[in-house]
């Protein structure tokens, strides 16, 4: 197979370089790979220039074998001037004012001394940067002083080189320090949306296995309840077959299979992937709360409702009907044959009080608890409410639950 190359422009030619060069400057120096390596090269690059300086440059006497050995010598601290900048920049200045005492070019010797006041300013705190540029100033001008004081006063209108250095240093600290907070702000805030999106997902998750925990159970309960009054007919009195009561039996479960099936495909529409993550089918509401009274009138039990409340929020209706429909569903299951349940809803207080309450015998003791109660509750806290559940004094069991009007949770399905 062959390969095709981009073709290579000035543009791109010239940018390769350029971004080796940010790279560098924006990497920290004490963590920058290969540090040992880069700084060994640094030195013989710069032992080089100053020997060119001290064969080519006339501003002292020829260096003589102890000159050649302090000016080549000073160099080599430079090997690990990441490591240890202060102690670097000490062991130069060791080397370096004998050299500028005896007289040798003193330009020569400049080079190792901006490379180590360099490393201090850009590694260091701008406190010590200043400490030691005062130091390295005074202490030159108090050496040459002793030399010559015109050659001090010449060295000391030349300290403006070492506050330009150091002030680079300073400079670029700082701008690396711009750039790591700001590379730490994109991590956090990648981090952040990771989080959030891992959130989202375990909530849409949780709504689900609600949703699917409620539909299931109050389908599959009222079409145990109907498949059981059927076999009643059946095996009553089977020679004189109710035919009128086995067929609307079994045409309640037909429609409540029916429900079951469009609401389970409303709620499984959310895993397609045919639009946004967020869209999701109609939320069932208010509205719907006589088809489940009616749905529980089938099963045989006795339903009053009292609804004194027109209208609710989306995620509020949605957390009411929820709780109403596994209420319902459990008062069937548990509450004994032919219960009379109270189903209540009315507005106080800026927020819709809920009860449903039966007269039945409540689920045996000692059975398996489901997790019906726990899925109110969790519907209830999701719109920021609070439910209750319990016998009641006189018999019976009761469901309360108080949901805010005014709620900013997320849609409930």
């Amino acid at each position: 197979m062959r390969t095709v190359q981009a073709p290579t422009t000035p543009q791109t030619t010239w940018s390769r370089p350029a971004e080796r060069i940010m790279a560098a400057i924006n990497r920290d120096p004490l963590t920058a790979p290969h540090a040992l390596r880069n700084d060994a090269l640094l030195a013989v690059s710069v032992a080089a220039v100053a020997t060119a300086l001290a064969l080519f440059v006339d501003d002292g006497r020829a260096p003589d074998a102890l000159g050649w050995a302090l000016l080549l010598v000073s160099h080599i601290p430079l090997v690990w001037r990441r490591r240890r900048p202060v102690l670097v920049l000490l062991a130069v200045v060791a080397c370096v004012f004998p050299y500028h005492f005896l007289g040798f070019p003193h330009t020569a010797a400049t080079q190792a001394s901006y490379v180590a006041l360099y490393t201090v300013a850009v590694t260091g705190r701008p406190l010590r940067t200043v400490l030691v540029g005062i130091g390295v100033i005074t202490l030159a001008v108090g050496v040459m002083f002793t030399i010559s004081a015109h050659e001090a006063l010449g060295l000391l209108k030349a300290s403006g080189w070492v506050v330009a250095v150091l002030f680079c240093g300073v400079d670029v600290r700082v701008y690396r320090q711009y750039v790591a907070s700001i590379v730490e702000r994109a991590e956090r805030a990648e981090r952040t949306r990771e989080e959030e999106a891992r959130r989202r997902v375990a909530e849409e998750r949780l709504r689900i296995a609600r949703d699917l925990h409620d539909l299931l159970a109050h389908s599959i309960t009222l079409i145990g309840v109907q498949t059981s009054v059927a076999a009643h007919v059946l095996a009553a009195d089977p020679e004189r077959l109710d035919r009128e009561t086995v067929a609307k039996a079994l045409d309640d479960i037909a429609e409540t299979c029916r429900s079951a099936r469009g609401e389970l495909r409303t709620t499984l529409e959310v895993l397609r992937e045919h639009g946004p993550p967020d869209v999701r089918g109609p939320l069932p509401g208010l509205d719907g709360l006589p088809g489940l009274a009616e749905a529980a009138r089938l099963a045989g039990a006795r339903v009053e409702q009292t609804v004194r409340i027109a209208q609710a929020p989306p995620a509020v209706g949605a957390a009411a009907y929820r709780i109403v429909q596994e209420a319902l569903t459990n008062a069937v299951r548990h509450a004994g044959p032919g219960p009379a349940v109270h189903v209540a809803l009315d507005e106080r207080d800026g927020a819709l009080h809920l009860s449903v309450r039966d007269d039945g015998t409540g689920p045996a003791p000692g059975g398996t608890p489901g997790f019906g109660l726990v899925g109110m509750r969790e519907r209830a806290r999701s719109v920021g409410g609070t439910l209750d559940a319990g016998p009641r004094t006189g018999g019976g069991f009761e469901v309360t639950a108080v949901l805010p009007l005014a709620t900013t949770g997320e849609r409930t399905g």
